[in-house]
């Protein structure tokens, strides 16, 4: 069945598993990292807990049969474990059977981590991550041809990413279809990188020029992916360059990464083609069936993407096989941040010794510049955001976090940037303000070295004891 292979993706194919299997690496390390803090047995969302009022068949996963913090830490170490040996090209050393079977493997581990994680893991990228990783599971390693059912499919969901981010930004905030979106972009958005500040300085016609090469990717350039060769090449390289620049001005975590490694289906690499055997009947088989389900599956991010409703970043099923995605369909034009102080006063005063929690990534100090943390996704940084935005963000879990720092939690202070407090003398009470952050102009940046200024808003939680926030996140 010659039309079932394409042979001259050999290479193709190569880079497209290596890039994902490094982008698995990331996420579970991540998920490795902070999740004691996070959803452990005493974090701010536990997962027993939740699983406890979710039924299995709504997310499924293996916490539902078993949960310790052990047993979660060893399910995240083994799928980078597992990441790791995809990355190495062990999948290559195996029979086909054994290469699928090892590329389940990952998207089993991360399904189960997902579909526990509650908020902390609401982002779109995780149902991306698991879309595509399944999908990857029938490509096969260099015993066959990649099929071209596959890797048409990889740029199917491609094609859904960028187009439905495209139309939510067309039917969302108007400043999308003024083209002014990036005036006020650079400095609101999420989590500003190191180069953030020197991108929101940029004239205002490169940032509507931005705009406009933004729309034409999106709504134009996706159509493109499913043309013949050289054209599809030049649609995927086009993505890639606009995710590039993406990565170049904010931390998005790995976001672009894996919309980097998901338009690599579209490109045919320079290269010789391995020689591969016929693909054996039950993988044709096997392909061909989940490729019907799949698109069967697909009639609803179409029916949402056309729907004048359109959602961003929903799944459709608790396997996360197909999924809708979009980003920014609103921008803020001002930045609020929630700073988190302590004292070790006996009395909450206002002109007690209140000392400034600093995060890793989130702006706090105006002095501190922003640092390069993507693909590595710090989420409590991120929820912070959130909070800062409204106040219902934040409504499961903040206050869990104003316990854990006043208990001077040793998980929850390793993921800040760095607690104002000795391990062994924690704060009497915490508290938390809203302020209005800007970036400073050039002159500014000269005369203070700050790249942010800050003017305090109002309080956002009074100051709070060990007693009133049990109280309060009970």
């Amino acid at each position: 069945m010659n039309w079932f292979s394409a042979t001259e993706y050999g290479l193709t194919r190569l880079v497209f598993q290596r890039g994902l299997a490094a982008v698995y690496l990331v996420a579970f390390l991540a998920a490795a990292r902070q999740f004691r803090a996070l959803m452990g047995e005493r974090g701010m969302l536990p997962v027993p807990r939740f699983v406890a009022r979710m039924p299995f068949r709504l997310a499924p996963s293996v916490f539902h049969l078993h949960y310790s913090d052990r047993f979660f830490a060893g399910w995240a170490w083994a799928g980078c474990a597992v990441s790791a040996a995809l990355l190495a090209g062990v999948d290559s050393l195996l029979p086909l059977w054994g290469a699928m079977l090892l590329w389940l493997v990952p998207w089993a581990l991360y399904l189960s981590i997902v579909n526990v994680g509650q908020t902390w893991y609401s982002f779109g990228w995780e149902s991306l991550l698991l879309e595509v990783g399944f999908l990857a599971v029938f490509l096969g390693n260099d015993k066959v041809a990649p099929p071209v059912v596959v890797l048409f499919l990889l740029r199917w969901i491609l094609f859904r990413v960028e187009f439905g981010a495209g139309l939510i930004k067309m039917r969302g905030d108007a400043c999308w279809r003024k083209l002014t979106c990036l005036y006020h972009h650079h400095e609101t958005q999420p989590m500003p990188g190191p180069l953030s500040w020197f991108f929101h300085h940029l004239p205002k016609p490169l940032h509507r020029a931005e705009v406009a090469a933004n729309h034409f990717t999106q709504l134009i350039v996706p159509f493109l992916l499913f043309t013949p060769q050289p054209v599809a090449t030049a649609a995927g390289s086009l993505m890639i360059v606009t995710q590039l620049w993406l990565v170049l001005s904010g931390n998005f975590a790995w976001l672009n990464w894996i919309t980097i490694v998901l338009a690599v289906p579209a490109l045919r690499l320079p290269g010789p083609p391995p020689p591969p055997s016929a693909p054996p009947l039950w993988y044709e088989v096997l392909v061909l069936a989940v490729a019907a389900l799949l698109l069967f599956l697909s009639h609803h991010p179409v029916v949402n993407m056309i729907s004048r409703r359109q959602v961003m970043n929903r799944s459709f099923d608790p396997l996360h096989l197909v999924n809708t995605y979009g980003a920014f369909g609103s921008v803020s034009r001002v930045r609020y941040e929630v700073v988190v102080e302590g004292t070790l006063d006996t009395a909450p005063h206002e002109d007690a010794d209140w000392r400034e929690y600093e995060f890793r990534g989130k702006p706090g100090d105006p002095r501190h510049w922003p640092r390069q943390f993507a693909p590595y996704h710090l989420r409590l940084d991120w929820l912070m955001w959130f909070a800062a935005l409204s106040p219902g963000y934040a409504g499961t879990w903040f206050g869990a976090l104003m316990e854990r720092l006043l208990e001077n939690d040793r998980d929850t202070l390793k993921l800040l940037r760095r607690s104002p407090f000795p391990p062994d003398e924690p704060p009497h009470f915490v508290r938390a303000r809203l302020f209005r952050y800007r970036y400073t102009t050039w002159r500014e940046l000269r005369e203070t070295g700050a790249c942010w200024e800050r003017v305090y808003v109002r309080e956002y939680l009074p100051p709070t004891r060990l007693a009133g926030v049990a109280q309060r996140s009970s």
